[in-house]
């Protein structure tokens, strides 16, 4: 999906035309309809591929922290609703922990969830989503599903009509049932309200914020704060024993799923108190009462040293975020991953990653720059030079730039960044107590960092170091495999007259990129010799074991062996190794004057031959068995025609084997594709082999590939 088309920027609210706000009116809409309690709409920021919270119903904001703003590729069913130009629905928390970890990681709550894109033909113009309790049935109704589908097209076309008059949508206030703070309106009546003030127990009633808008003189006293000190409060602020995130979460899990959920928790020195939740859509009513038998639970208290828990938005970012650096795998990964999941949800408009080597700067990626030039000057700079990046670098402190004042007042002389940025976060990304790297946050505006802010940014720097650490040592290895497997290959084939030859290599897509598969064309006088193999395994063991077989080959057919002699001596000289690794292997002798060439098999996938008229054959070749088995083992070889045009196609078993697919379909298949491309320039047609077919897609197994082609002038 292309970026949508940019709207008018206007300073006032979208409306109905009645002066009404747009988008609150229409997601309450859609929530009586179909009988949710919370939902949310999401705008399209206008130069970035973000998605932006603009009003939330039913719930508090602060449930969907780590989704104010979403990029659009995130794995999120807001964002996957835009991309797709779908309904998606969530029937429950099973489904939502399989589809959606990362929603699932902050959210492990039953509820259901649906989003619909909000677009025109033409453009996208956001999101809606809406939640319901777990009771809800896993099964969206056609009812449920045509009303929300409705209602996002509805919704759509008002904003169209709304931009074409120049009035951009943009926040509004949240939808949060207001309830009266007096007992009489709690409750009903003031006779009422008498008669819970007389129960033995406590009774308290939460708003949707989690405040205390009524506490009888019982949940007063077993709280022990006074009901003045406890109204207008949420209790995990004004109770310190409550200051925990599981408490919390108790209230989180109630409003979302609409379940009676409930907890205990230790009053100091060593009251135990048990709290159950009633839940609705306008908010709790908790009972409060002594639990007995309680002490041998385990870890309901708070930490004993008394000191504040870390608030529980802060770990649902936390959480979200390190669900989706633990999906990184190279550098370019996680420079990637910053991008689209901690840049937005920070703000950040930009970023930077920084490391170190040879005591200079290295830029290891970066997104949100214009010009990329204003970034890599900075690549090959001296750690000695005074910058906030080395100086991040140097000591591990985290520095906070919150204008350019700051920056050009603090860093005088470092070199010019002619950026449209106006405030950055250099953190340090530390792993294994040392530091890998640092990552700058770039923001458009001025940006003040409170302290609550820095410890979040500080907290992902750490998980951010932690991915960067694995994918700089990734890297490393994979670079390594590459370099070891191509100084193991041969780098240029070189055909004897007469013959045309192409090959590919491509390395199984898990593990070190490394493996035990190789070719080789030997161009020995007057007769050349081409050979292709498979050793066991996808290690460097296995790739050293391939190289000695090469060069085994390669010095036999020197030296005059004929095709049934190489092969026997490799067998010895494999055995003689001591590696309790087999290898399969083809090896020919090609003689294009006279239109023929010698075969012989040691377990090795038979190979493929196209005549010129187009048809083609299996070869059913006389061999031995798998090379390093048996000693005494012999290898007779079979002499096949290669007329001029024809296309001989060897292969190593890659190619055609992958778990699920019968070997004789796959070769079907195969032969069917060098049937219909035959005629290709032998490059082409190597790629067209290896690109078309299934089991070299998905690449469980290394593959190797060897074409020969008699020239028809040859």
């Amino acid at each position: 999906m292309g970026a949508p088309p940019a709207r008018p920027e206007v300073g006032r609210a979208a409306a109905d035309g009645t002066g009404r706000p747009l988008l609150s009116l229409a997601l309450a809409t859609t929530m009586e309809q179909v009988q949710a309690h919370s939902g949310a709409v999401y705008l399209m920021a206008a130069d970035e591929p973000v998605l932006e919270m603009a009003v939330m119903a039913g719930l508090p904001r602060a449930f969907a922290a780590p989704w104010e703003r979403i990029g659009l590729s995130a794995p999120i069913p807001v964002a996957e609703a835009v991309r797709e130009r779908r309904l998606v629905w969530v029937g429950g928390e099973e489904e939502m922990a399989r589809r959606y970890p990362r929603v699932a990681v902050v959210l492990p709550y039953p509820f259901a969830l649906a989003a619909v894109p909000v677009a025109t033909a033409d453009t996208v113009y956001g999101a809606m989503f809406v939640t319901w309790p777990g009771a809800h049935p896993t099964v969206l109704s056609d009812r449920e599903r045509a009303a929300l589908t409705s209602a996002g097209d509805r919704l759509a076309i008002r904003l169209d009509r709304a931009a074409r008059q120049n009035r951009s949508p943009r926040s509004e206030p949240d939808l949060l049932a207001a309830l009266p703070s007096g007992v009489a309106g709690t409750l009903g009546t003031v006779e009422a309200a008498r008669m819970v003030g007389r129960l033995p127990y406590g009774l308290a009633s939460l708003d949707l914020n989690g405040r205390v808008t009524f506490a009888n003189a019982a949940a007063a006293e077993l709280l022990d704060v006074a009901p003045d000190d406890l109204l207008g409060t949420q209790p995990w602020v004004s109770v310190p024993w409550l200051n925990d995130p599981m408490y919390e979460d108790r209230y989180r899990a109630a409003l979302i799923s609409q379940h009676v959920t409930s907890f205990v928790a230790l009053k100091p020195p060593g009251d135990w108190l048990s709290f159950r939740m009633y839940p609705s859509t306008s908010g709790l009513t908790t009972r409060i009462s002594r639990a007995r038998a309680v002490a041998e639970i385990v870890g309901a208290a708070p930490r004993a040293d008394g000191a504040a828990a870390p608030r529980l938005v802060t770990i649902s970012q936390v959480l979200s975020l390190a669900g989706a650096l633990t999906e990184a795998v190279g550098v370019q990964d996680v420079v990637q991953l910053v991008a689209d999941e901690v840049a937005p949800a920070v703000g950040s408009q930009a970023l930077v990653v920084l490391g170190s080597r040879g005591g200079r700067l290295h830029v290891l990626g970066h997104r949100g720059y214009a010009d990329p030039h204003v970034v890599e000057q900075f690549d090959g700079l001296p750690l000695a030079e005074r910058t906030p990046g080395t100086h991040v670098l140097n000591t591990g402190v985290p520095a906070f730039l919150e204008s350019r004042q700051q920056l050009e007042r603090l860093y005088p002389d470092r070199p010019g960044t002619p950026d449209s940025f106006a405030a950055w976060a250099y953190l340090p990304l530390i792993a294994s107590g040392r530091p890998v790297g640092t990552c700058v946050l770039a923001y458009a505006d001025p940006h003040v960092f409170p302290a609550d802010e820095r410890a979040v940014l500080t907290s992902l720097g750490g998980m951010v170091a932690q991915a960067l650490e694995r994918a700089l040592l990734y890297d490393a290895k994979n670079q390594l495999a590459h370099g070891l497997q191509a100084a193991l290959l041969p780098h240029s084939l070189t055909p004897p007259p007469g013959v045309e030859a192409a090959a590919r290599y491509l390395p199984a897509m898990h593990g070190m990129e490394i493996g035990g598969d190789f070719y080789d064309l030997v161009p020995t006088r007057p007769l050349a010799a081409a050979v292709i193999g498979d050793v066991q395994g996808h290690n460097v063991t296995a790739a050293g074991l391939m190289g000695q077989i090469r060069t085994g080959v390669r010095a036999f057919t020197t030296v005059g062996q004929a095709p049934e002699e190489v092969m026997s001596s490799t067998n010895r000289l494999l055995i003689d190794f001591g590696a309790d690794l087999f290898a399969s292997c083809l090896y020919l002798r090609l003689d294009p004057e006279r239109g023929r060439a010698v075969m012989s098999r040691a377990g090795h996938p038979p190979p493929l031959l196209r005549r010129p008229d187009g048809r083609v054959k299996v070869l059913d070749l006389a061999g031995g068995p798998l090379l390093g088995i048996d000693a005494d083992a012999t290898y007779p070889t079979t002499e096949v025609s290669l007329a001029p045009g024809s296309v001989l196609a060897l292969y190593t078993d890659g190619l055609v084997e992958s778990p699920g697919v019968d070997i004789e379909d796959a070769l079907v298949g195969l032969g069917e594709l060098l049937a219909e491309n035959g005629d290709q320039p032998l490059d082409r047609l190597a790629d067209t082999l290896v690109r078309h077919s299934a089991a070299a897609q998905e690449r469980v197994d290394d593959v190797a590939v060897l074409l020969l082609r008699a020239r028809p002038d040859g």
